[in-house]
């Protein structure tokens, strides 16, 4: 079955999210778990959570995808701010299972002149500490551009991270604008490029999707989303990935420049790309 949604607001509160998934044709979403550029995190609402549960099972949902701040910066040069990120990362994590089953999906950080082994040991010590066994929660890198310092542009440095931390319970976020300019050929290499991720990381760590076209051409490391379709990576590539028998199963958020009416067109043109 094909799960498709979008970046949703959890203002209103869980249920809400749900409901607005419904109506514009979703059966997965994303939502941040604080504000994406700050820290303050929504009051936890247990009863909200629950019927947000049962909506899920009731409308055949498949796993959401929620994300984590961009400000939390797991591996920055300055120790206290690493601290202050891992102290979020813990309590993403233990709010993540008021919604159990559901991944948790994050940026790796940036190192900021460290250097990348560095950056990459502050980011397994982090989350060595945040999964504590028993969560029902999975962990998910997301693949990067690889723009300045960033971590994660390349499958070796997640894989690293994932060796790194030891858990069963993380896998990887793949993000079609972000492999592209990272230099992955998703647009004329798409099986390429999967058996590298097999070869370097495994498939059964790919747990997620971000679909989004680029603004930018092959190998740009720069990171700027664009309509499906309508930009480098354009309808084929999308063609590809929904009916591709390792991806058509997979939850695929679109982090498109678009508004919820521009969503519900985006998931139904995915929807009428499956063969």
């Amino acid at each position: 079955m094909l799960y498709a949604g979008c970046h949703l607001s959890n203002s209103a509160g869980n249920l809400a999210m749900v409901e607005t998934a419904v109506s514009i044709g979703a059966n997965t979403f994303a939502f941040f778990t604080r504000n994406p550029r700050g820290s303050q995190a929504k009051k936890e609402d247990p009863v909200d959570s629950a019927k947000a549960v049962q909506a899920l099972k009731d409308h055949h949902f498949g796993p959401l995808v929620a994300h984590g701040a961009y400000t939390m910066n797991l591996c920055t040069a300055e120790e206290s701010a690493r601290e202050f990120a891992a102290s979020v990362l813990c309590d993403d994590l233990r709010r993540m299972a008021a919604l159990p089953g559901n991944y948790y999906n994050f940026h790796p950080g940036s190192h900021v002149g460290q250097g990348t082994e560095a950056g990459i040991e502050h980011i397994v010590k982090a989350l060595k500490k945040a999964l504590e066994p028993g969560y029902p929660v999975t962990v998910l890198l997301e693949t990067m551009a690889g723009k300045g310092s960033e971590i994660g542009g390349r499958f070796e440095e997640l894989k690293a991270i994932i060796d790194g931390v030891g858990s069963p319970d993380i896998g990887v976020c793949l993000d079609s604008c972000h492999v592209h300019d990272g230099g992955y050929d998703i647009v004329n290499d798409l099986d390429g490029v999967l058996a590298e991720f097999d070869r370097v990381i495994g498939l059964d760590k790919l747990k997620a999707l971000h679909l989004n076209d680029s603004k930018n051409p092959f190998g740009s490391h720069k990171d700027r989303h664009e309509l499906l379709g309508q930009g480098n990576l354009g309808q084929n590539t999308f063609k590809n990935i929904v009916n591709h028998p390792v991806l058509k199963n997979l939850p695929m958020i679109l982090e498109t420049p678009n508004d919820l009416p521009g969503y519900a067109r985006e998931i139904q043109f995915l929807r009428d790309l499956q063969n």
